[in-house]
């Protein structure tokens, strides 16, 4: 494959160690971006050289990206095609399958799966891909043709949409690549049930993320009266009940959300204990304490409030009040859980704004356990964006 690339080179000033260590971006200040590398389409595929000329990597190149280069492999000699999709997805299969009894898991964990730019979740028989990259998206039906080779599953389901995909400059759409979907899924999960609607929810239709973090919920929850702030479709109430909670309330701003979090419930035998809010999430807490609400056990999962460095600023200070407002709604001696996805603010940052709006919300705290996203979801650690999801959980006195 290599003969028919076009070569694109490093600046000098670049560090091609970083790239040689497991790094996989290119950002465009870093590239020597002359009027034929601009003239690449997105989503093609070139050679990486440093700036002596020794090559680097097989890349994907979006000139319309700020990554404008993202390694596909290590060895320039690989040819990107189906069965080189396949490899990579049954090397993550191979993991999941150890890890869970049941199909119901992220299996592409984009750079972190050696899938650039790529999450593929599965629902059973069903998978949704997010081709979060151009290359990804130019080879969606070769991704859905080794997607099923590998695993088997007959709905294949195309999620193009969300933040990333407008910085790689692609288009928003959904297509059903294969199959049907005519109702929302049933995901068992710790113990719970839940609703995924592939087609029409938001990301995939349901966060695997979370799984540890609801175990962990669930070890607080028995007997509980449980508060589950920005819920999606009940996500931390659900486990919760799972575990014997006495009630859950969730909040969230979508309708539709909620309704498969009522869903879930009664699929669980539960719907009697659960009890939903629908509205903006910061009013409503607001409207709790102002009834006098307390619960033992507070767990906010807001959306990512901080998604870039610029929004750093404003999005611990969206933290700082989420942990104001849900602080005074715990009962003494209960917990509160407070969960982030913005990969911009690192862990001492948001746990420094948690710490703040606790105080600032009248309460004292201890931090009683720090989680993270599951196995599923692994990392490179060469790349700290896709280490992103932080939970802190709390035990408040006073």
């Amino acid at each position: 494959m290599t003969a028919d690339l076009p070569i694109i080179r490093l600046r000098p000033k670049s560090r091609p160690q970083a790239i040689r260590h497991g790094f996989p971006w290119v950002y465009a200040d870093e590239l020597v971006t002359d009027r034929r590398t601009r003239a690449l389409q997105p989503g093609s595929f070139a050679l990486l050289e440093d700036a002596t000329r020794q090559p680097l990597a097989l890349v994907t190149v979006n000139p319309e990206s700020r990554i404008i280069a993202r390694v596909m492999d290590p060895d320039p000699q690989a040819r990107i095609d189906r069965d080189w999709i396949a490899a990579r997805i049954a090397r993550a299969l191979a993991m999941r399958q150890r890890l869970f009894d049941r199909p119901f898991y992220r299996l592409i964990h984009a750079e972190a799966d050696g899938l650039p730019g790529t999450i593929i979740d599965r629902f059973g028989d069903a998978a949704v891909i997010q081709p979060n990259a151009a290359w990804a998206e130019h080879m969606a039906d070769e991704i859905a043709d080794a997607l099923r080779e590998v695993t088997g599953v007959a709905t294949v389901i195309l999620n193009g949409q969300g933040r990333a995909r407008s910085l790689e400059g692609l288009e928003e759409r959904m297509e059903v690549l294969s199959g049907s979907v005519s109702a929302p899924v049933e995901v068992p999960m710790n113990g719970a049930i839940y609703l995924a609607d592939l087609a029409q929810g938001q990301k995939t239709g349901l966060f695997y993320d979370q799984r540890p973090n609801h175990a962990f919920a669930q070890r607080l929850a028995q007997g509980a009266r449980v508060l589950d702030v920005f819920s999606h479709v009940g996500g931390f109430g659900l486990a919760a009940l799972a575990a014997g909670a006495e009630h859950a309330t969730c909040v969230d701003g979508s309708a539709p959300a909620l309704e498969l979090a009522q869903g879930g419930a009664r699929a669980m035998g539960v719907a009697a204990r659960l009890t939903t809010r629908q509205g903006d999430a910061f009013a409503q807490m607001e409207a709790l304490a102002a009834e006098g609400a307390e619960f033992d056990l507070v767990i906010c999962d807001p959306p990512a409030f901080a998604p870039s460095k610029q929004a750093l600023e404003a999005g611990l200070r969206a933290y700082e009040r989420v942990a104001r407002l849900a602080a005074p709604l715990v009962a003494p001696g209960g917990y509160l859980g407070l969960c982030s996805c913005s990969h911009a603010a690192d862990l001492t940052a948001f746990r420094n704004a948690s710490a703040r709006g606790i105080g600032r919300g009248g309460r004292r705290m201890q931090l009683i356990h720090t989680g993270q996203a599951g196995p599923d979801h692994p990392t490179l650690p060469q790349l700290a964006e896709t280490g992103y999801l932080k939970a802190l959980f709390f035990r408040l006195d006073g």
